[in-house]
């Protein structure tokens, strides 16, 4: 899976500079797309995928309800369902965090109560018996879950998809960049991090605002860190005021293959982000070859001013 990355890649002659450029980078996003359908492919993902299908999606109410209680938590289950479902159980003394659970039984059709809150209702109907309801929503009740990091047990399968190598002073130009890139850039530290599993992000304070800000997470990895910042500056120059839903995944692959053609460049391994676009990615890896103009021109971008 890993690419090896022993140095940056130079282009010295101004005469041929730009065709090589181009040439370089329509060769990387043919690695990075082949790349992605073998990660798809291989088992370390379809694990994956299998651990999250068995994650539950909570609604925003229970998002909320969660980070208020445990803002640091990733993954939360149930007390029986790290035991049945992922062979890891609840360490002693853990707090539980409360959500809202749905409750499913038996309904009225008319007035959606169950049989004993119908009984005592003002509701009139009886064209069929309770027997012959259909189930669905009647309410919520709090229901305890708990995070990963509270339990113990069989690890969960994760994917990498850090970049590495010798960043040298690459996160610092990155930095300085940010007024030529139009961009206001900072790195927060890890106990002030307010985005959740998110390792950057790119966003606008106020509507009125036009300059993007850049926000990524600090870590010791600088390899990273530095791809991050890439991926979320292209978020910054390529889809400001783009919000159609449709369109996320491939601002994702925009972004990301951005970060891994400046990574290469600066001699960084980033083969980790064929497995980050395996995980976002619904269509085809044409996706890549359908943007590349963009993916280029942008990356050219950030090289140039760092440079």
């Amino acid at each position: 899976m890993s690419l090896q990355m022993d140095s940056r890649v130079t282009f010295d002659d101004s005469e041929t500079r730009h065709d090589e450029m181009h040439s370089s980078i329509d060769e990387w996003l043919d690695d990075l797309a082949t790349l992605t359908d073998d990660a798809r492919a291989s088992q370390q993902f379809q694990d994956w995928l299998d651990v999250q299908s068995r994650f539950h999606d909570y609604s925003y109410r229970n998002t909320l309800l969660i980070h208020l209680q445990r803002p640091e938590a990733t993954r939360v289950a149930g007390y029986n369902t790290w035991q049945s479902e992922f062979d890891r159980h609840v360490q002693e003394g853990e707090s539980a965090i409360w959500i809202w659970a749905p409750i499913i039984t038996t309904r009225c059709p008319n007035c959606h109560n169950s049989p004993s809150y119908h009984d005592n209702s003002d509701c009139e109907y009886d064209d069929t018996p309770p027997a012959e309801w259909s189930r669905g929503l009647v309410g919520f009740k709090p229901t305890a879950v708990f995070d990963v990091a509270q339990t113990e047990g069989e690890p969960l399968p994760e994917l990498e998809t850090e970049a590495t190598g010798d960043a040298g002073d690459l996160v610092s130009a990155l930095v300085d960049a940010g007024d030529d890139l139009g961009v206001t850039v900072e790195i927060v530290d890890a106990d002030e991090w307010e985005h959740g599993e998110a390792m950057g992000v790119c966003r606008y304070q106020y509507a009125a605002e036009k300059q993007p800000i850049v926000e990524a997470k600090a870590r010791s990895n600088q390899a990273d860190l530095a791809v991050t910042l890439v991926h979320e500056y292209a978020h910054a120059l390529l889809h400001s005021g783009v919000d159609a839903e449709q369109e996320r995944v491939k601002r994702e692959v925009e972004a990301e293959a951005v970060g891994y053609v400046v990574g290469r460049y600066f001699g960084l391994d980033t083969s980790g982000s064929a497995f980050y676009l395996a995980a976002w990615q619904d269509d085809d890896t044409e996706t890549l070859q359908d943007r590349l103009g963009r993916i280029g021109s942008t990356a050219e971008s950030i090289i140039e001013i760092i440079e």
